[in-house]
């Protein structure tokens, strides 16, 4: 059996499209194929058989109901729609679950591990308690809950500390950011990573932590940063 978690999302929105799939990234090990066609996002399940289906209800010309029923059979699929009134008959059709958009990711993983075990995939994974990184020739390893934020310095990445000392290394932002637990780290910025504990407030142009350091908010990481932090 194949690592990689087959899915399948069709929505006829495409900026829904692309939440879906960085949230799949960010889950990691998923392979998932986008569909702004229901029809030829249908014929698609069909054929590759996907492990998971991610599926809107209100789409142009189309209800998601309706190909929720014409869907192989034992599919396991979590309905994505902005419309509440169709939760019920979502549910009837035997969906895992039903996300309400706009959803954050936190929610969004909760729906994925329903589906996981809907399809006996569900991996218990312990979460590492600290990462390792070289500063010169040295590898020093870091708690995570002593990380305040990680700065993109050119090739290198700044760790600041609540110590108050800082790690310079020569990882890339987004190579360490992968070393991160997305349930405890936030990308807010191309140049900045930020534990989500130490947040004392945040707007959509900065983040301020608790030892009153102000961040810079990318304009595009503002919307997931408040997805997340308000759910």
């Amino acid at each position: 059996m194949s690592d990689l978690i087959k899915c399948v999302a069709i929505d006829d929105e495409p900026l829904a499209l692309e939440v879906i799939d960085k949230f799949c990234q960010r889950l990691g090990s998923i392979e998932l194929k986008k569909f702004s066609n229901p029809a030829i996002g249908l014929e698609a399940i069909g054929q590759s058989r996907p492990d998971i289906v991610f599926l809107d209800i209100e789409m142009d010309g189309i209800n998601g109901l309706d190909i929720a029923s014409r869907l192989p059979k034992d599919t396991c699929f979590i309905f994505t729609t902005a419309y509440l009134r169709y939760a019920v008959n979502g549910f009837d059709l035997d969906a895992v679950d039903y996300l309400h958009k706009p959803f954050a990711y936190s929610r969004f993983q909760i729906a994925f591990s329903k589906a996981m075990r809907r399809i006996g995939r569900e991996q218990i994974q312990t979460a590492p308690q600290s990462i390792v990184v070289k500063q010169e020739y040295n590898n020093i390893s870091i708690p995570l809950d002593d990380i305040l934020y990680i700065e993109a310095i050119e090739a290198y990445s700044r760790i600041f500390r609540l110590t108050g000392k800082c790690v310079t290394s020569r990882i890339l932002l987004k190579n360490i950011y992968t070393m991160l637990s997305p349930e405890l780290f936030l990308r807010i910025h191309r140049s900045f990573v930020v534990s989500k504990s130490k947040i004392k407030s945040f707007t959509k142009q900065e983040v301020i932590l608790n030892n009153g350091k102000a961040l810079p908010v990318g304009r595009q990481y503002a919307s997931e940063l408040f997805a997340i932090l308000i759910h």
